[in-house]
């Protein structure tokens, strides 16, 4: 009996990490998107999981029109769940304050958790613009290339955040320097 893999937009259950939907299939695995905890990688034999609706299921791995195609479908459905990023500990209850230099201007107080969400949704953002640009239909690839350059340059700019993100795997990340 030939085994299926399921595809791109099935929604799954782990008994860890809750309920998530496959973002990408691989060789051996499936990428997930968690609510609660983010994209992970799962092996397709893992006894946490379960399926629990299946869609876009093939005897293979798709091509990767079709992730593309699933991908969409997917970020338009889920367009307004942003993935739950945890605040640094020891940013938790604290508060941003905006000095202006003028003195007799009153300063600006914001609760740094309301502070961190805009820019956790910035990020979510700049990401679903990447996504859109790169699955473009009408630019050239080299439109494409000059485009993603300028996010990977808002990404660089925005680095100085990072020390507000609880995990490293949520910092923006700008260009590397030398030659990868």
């Amino acid at each position: 009996m030939e085994e299926l893999t399921l595809g791109v937009g099935s929604r799954v259950q782990h008994a860890h990490f809750g309920q998530g939907v496959i973002v990408a299939v691989k060789y051996a695995q499936y990428r997930v998107t968690f609510m609660d905890h983010g994209i992970k990688m799962i092996d397709k034999t893992d006894p946490l999981f379960e399926v629990l609706v299946a869609e876009n299921v093939t005897p293979e791995v798709e091509t990767a029109s079709d992730v593309e195609t699933s991908l969409l479908k997917i970020l338009r459905l889920w367009g307004g769940i942003t993935e739950v990023v945890p605040l640094g500990d020891r940013w938790k209850g604290g508060t941003l304050i905006l000095q202006p230099g003028d003195t007799t201007l009153k300063a600006k107080e914001l609760p740094i958790d309301t502070f961190f969400h805009k820019i956790v949704m910035l990020r979510d953002r700049l990401r679903v613009l990447e996504q859109n640009i790169n699955s473009h239909k009408v630019l050239t690839d080299e439109e494409k290339v000059n485009m993603q350059q300028y996010i990977t340059r808002i990404y660089g700019s925005l680095t100085t955040f990072n020390v507000l993100f609880r995990d490293k795997e949520h910092w923006f990340t700008g260009e590397k320097s030398g030659n990868d």
